[in-house]
């Protein structure tokens, strides 16, 4: 069989196109085109099979590739030739037929059947588009100019058959020997019409005359407009904070279909949620935050539904269970101690009770079976972290080191720990179930689920005991400082070892994606900018201003060196601290902290050795507390100018974050303080920002492509300008926040929003719309002036009819999705607004460790009866045409 392919692409001299055939994973075969004219690229290729997957990239003279596309192309040959002609375009991964493409279009499309395309031998030409329709109405048609193709009649357009998801063809006889011209036209089979014609200059392809070839004319890109592409809106709300009759005292699992029923009663198309897997460390509400998950795969019990496992409670058990639920219940706010105590203390007694059913059970098997690779090591793990009363594995009396044939033993009927290892394995097969069945139904109603994958793992994971070469253990990841809290943030996870995890291709991230894929549709990276780069701290620090980029090209002393500035290790490196300094920080009690000190010859004074770093301070003030001199000393540690970095054997610097506000950079000389300053703007804002580009292309194209969920990128905080430019390359969908925004303006404006953006009014990370009034007075009445247009002083608190305002603005916009956090949906209603405010507040930044225990106060059962307020959201949503 011979394929003759052609693909317009215009290059730089010295660079040549490549084909690469074959699937991913697999060796590709490397064929070389030749150019022919006006930029089209030509090569024959002998092949044998009925289908093909490749791609196309650019090298440059010594064979390097230089571009390649991220997408494969895939074709399947009919039967009935041995000759095809292929002319086929460059495929963007940010065209809509590969972002659109997605688990949200096939829960759209409930019930798709795939039809078939018939190829005659007398058909000459083959069209096929790549064109993911969301509306069950539309289908795409074809004319051109030639009579073949209906010159140019709506009424004569050739309908294309969907022969996948998105994916449209029709061959067809064309036996005119001219130039062919031609566009693609949206059809509607309600109205029996065309209703508009895909934008932009008319498409061309050539006559084909050999009556064996067949001519394929691979299409990308259909030229949508903005009205025809999917939008659609969502509520935000965490899983534990749902609210129902048949509650535990938190959300569950089980509650997500009622949860399903009142967004599809609102016209709403998603839910989105915070991290669901298991974070249990300590068993106290420290384990409430759900960034620190103890393994990647397993689900958090606190999620079970007691009432809809495969078995029932003990019947002495029931009256008990009774009582703590409607106790538990009727608890404004999430007792996350009591519910996790109680839940295991239940499903213990079911397992007992029911193992040897448990354990003869098919299903449960196989659910062994296929998820061993992360069961066996998490089940050994938890039944050692609650043996040794601690997840620190470091601390543990055996099994400190993971040693897969060691671990695999727990498993084993002779094993002592079987009964507890298969306890949490069965668990996680419930849990399992009852996820997939509210998933299963929200599908049904053709409601999407978004989730949340944390940027980190937790310290004490079962990843971290398992495969600590993926992390960067002797480091810690955070964040720099934002509006959140001047100090950064410390979230203590380890960085990654991305080196260690590009060498098997990115199969950690690879599986991770797969193993989400199977309950949601959209995903939401957690700051995505760990991609990019990650803001890191030594071990010894334990505020997030000790940290840096990493990657990051650092200063050198052949720098300091070459801008003329005198670098002085003690000087530039250490806190700089003298009378004047310890009287700003400490007043009278200046004399209390000598004992920490050691005074130099020069008057200025140096920590002790024993107190040098933040970590040592933190560890002696926990037996021998010094009250509130205790976060000065510590915020003492960080008055430096640079941090240092070892780097092959060579000591390299980074600039601390604000140094010009340190209290060390006020006793520089003039002319110190101005190199700094401009080596610092250098250091952040203008050397990184191609050696963080390369970073994350070297990896996200791989991690993306992956999945087939809708990918959304939390780019808050500090946004280097390769951000937006890899995120459109890659078609990922930005968030904007309406407080949090990039430039610098005091909010950012939704109706200015385009279409690869998620619009929201708040986020978990924030206060609440009507906790936000209040905080700053001065900046409401701007935005009450400015952003909502109205007239006069601004009211002291939020009003239903202003916070309508607020979600009108978010929906009524170009961006694709809108999603907002339930509490502000029940903010446009009197009778719904919760009375205690700040119980609605998820997470505040600026608290670690933060008690995350917000729940509805109102039942769901309840909610979905509101029909006047349901009615008034499902109007703004359809009429906002997000349906």
């Amino acid at each position: 069989m011979k394929l003759y392919f052609n693909v317009g692409y215009i290059v730089k001299a010295g660079e040549n196109i490549e084909l690469a055939i074959g699937g991913e994973g697999t060796v590709a075969h490397i064929h070389t085109m030749f150019y022919a004219e006006n930029g089209l690229w030509k090569c024959e290729v002998d092949y044998f099979s009925k289908s093909v997957s490749y791609k196309y990239r650019v090298v440059d003279e010594k064979g390097n590739v230089i571009r390649e596309e991220f997408v494969q192309h895939h074709l399947n040959f009919p039967h009935n030739y041995k000759e095809f002609v292929i002319f086929d375009e460059w495929n963007n991964k940010n065209f809509p037929e590969n972002y659109l493409n997605n688990k949200i279009l096939y829960n759209k499309l409930h019930g798709f059947v795939s039809e078939r395309e018939i190829v005659l031998k007398k058909h000459t030409h083959l069209f096929r588009i790549e064109a993911p329709i969301y509306n069950s109405d539309w289908r795409i048609v074809l004319f051109g100019n030639t009579a073949s193709l209906g010159g140019w009649d709506y009424d004569k357009a050739i309908p294309l058959t969907q022969t996948d998801f998105g994916l449209w063809e029709v061959s067809v006889e064309i036996p005119e020997n001219e130039w062919i011209q031609f566009k693609y036209c949206i059809y509607d089979i309600k109205q029996k019409r065309v209703i508009d014609v895909e934008t932009g200059e008319n498409r061309f392809t050539t006559a084909n005359p050999l009556s064996d070839v067949l001519q394929i004319v691979s299409n990308h890109y259909f030229r949508f407009k903005g009205y025809q592409m999917y939008h659609d809106a969502g509520v935000a709300v965490p899983v534990f904070s749902l609210r129902s009759e048949d509650g535990f005292g938190v959300g569950e699992f089980a509650d997500i279909k009622k949860l399903a029923d009142w967004t599809k009663e609102t016209n709403l198309g998603i839910i989105q949620i915070l991290p669901i897997n298991d974070t249990t460390a300590n068993y106290s509400w420290t384990d409430s935050y759900p960034y620190a998950a103890v393994s990647v795969y397993a689900l958090h019990p606190q999620y079970i539904s007691l009432e809809t496992l495969d078995y029932s409670l003990p019947k002495e058990l029931v009256d008990c269970y009774l009582v703590e639920k409607e106790a538990l219940n009727a608890l404004d706010l999430v007792d996350y101690e009591k519910v996790i105590t109680s839940k295991w203390k239940y499903l213990t007694a079911v397992f007992n009770t029911q193992k040897d059913k448990i354990y003869k059970d098919r299903n449960f098997k196989k659910f062994i079976k296929d998820n061993e690779y992360w069961l066996v090591p998490y089940a050994a793990f938890c039944v050692l972290r609650d043996k040794y009363k601690t997840p620190n594995f470091n601390d543990w009396k055996t099994h400190k080191k993971y040693i897969a044939g060691k671990i695999s033993l727990f498993f084993t009927t002779k094993s002592k720990d079987y009964d507890l290892s298969m306890l949490h394995a069965w668990v996680q097969y419930q849990l399992h179930i009852q996820l997939k069945d509210a998933v299963d139904y929200a599908h049904s109603l053709g409601i999407s689920l978004k989730g949340d994958l944390p940027i980190g793992i937790y310290r004490y994971s079962v990843e971290a005991w398992t495969e600590p070469e993926l992390f960067g253990m002797d480091f810690q990841a955070g964040a720099p400082p934002d509006q959140f809290t001047e100090l950064g943030q410390n979230w203590e996870f380890p960085t990654y070892n991305w080196e260690a995890m590009k060498n098997d291709d990115y199969k950690w991230w690879k599986n991770r994606f797969k193993a989400l894929e199977q309950y949601f549709d959209a995903m939401r990276i957690d700051h995505i900018l760990g991609f990019f780069r990650i803001w890191r701290m030594p071990i010894s620090a334990v505020q997030g201003i000790l940290g840096y980029f990493y990657p990051a090209v650092p200063i050198t002393l052949d720098e300091f060196k070459a801008l003329k500035i005198p670098f002085d290790f003690d000087r530039y490196c250490k806190p700089f601290i003298n009378n004047e300094i310890l009287w700003d920080y400490f007043e009278k009690d200046s004399g209390k902290v000598l004992e920490f000190l050691e005074k130099k010859q020069d008057g200025t004074y140096s920590l002790k050795e024993e107190f040098d770093t933040q970590r040592k301070l933190v560890d002696f003030f926990k037996k021998n507390p010094h009250g509130p001199l205790e976060e000065k000393l510590i915020s003492l540690c960080a008055n430096v100018l640079f941090l240092t970095e070892k780097r092959k054997g060579e000591t390299v610097y980074h600039p601390r974050f604000n140094v010009y506000n340190t209290e060390s950079y006020k006793f520089l000389s003039e002319a110190e303080q101005k190199s700094i300053y401009e080596l610092y703007h250098d250091y952040f804002f203008r050397r990184q920002d191609h050696l963080w580009y390369e970073k994350a292309m070297e990896k996200l194209p791989v991690i993306l492509n992956a999945t087939k969920m809708l990918i959304c990128g939390e780019d808050l905080g500090m946004v280097p300008a390769c951000v937006p430019v890899v995120m459109d390359e890659l078609a990922i969908i930005a968030l904007k926040v309406q407080r949090m925004p990039s430039e610098n303006i005091p909010f950012y404006d939704p109706r200015n929003a385009t279409y690869m953006n998620v619009v929201t009014a708040s986020s978990h990370d924030s206060s609440t719309l009507r906790q936000w009034w209040k905080e700053d007075p001065a900046l409401t009445q701007k935005y009450y002036n400015q952003q909502l247009v109205q007239y006069g002083k601004a009211p002291e608190y939020l009003t239903p009819h202003l916070a309508e305002i607020i979600m009108k603005q978010h929906l009524y916009n170009e961006a694709m999705l809108a999603i907002f956090p339930i509490q502000e949906f029940m903010a446009t209603d009197e009778e719904l607004s919760n009375i205690n405010m700040d119980n609605e507040r998820i997470n505040d930044p600026a608290v670690f460790p933060h008690y995350w225990r917000y729940r509805m106060h109102i039942n769901l059962e309840d909610l979905k009866r509101k029909d006047t307020f349901n009615e008034k959201i499902a109007f703004w949503v359809k009429d906002s045409g997000r349906v």
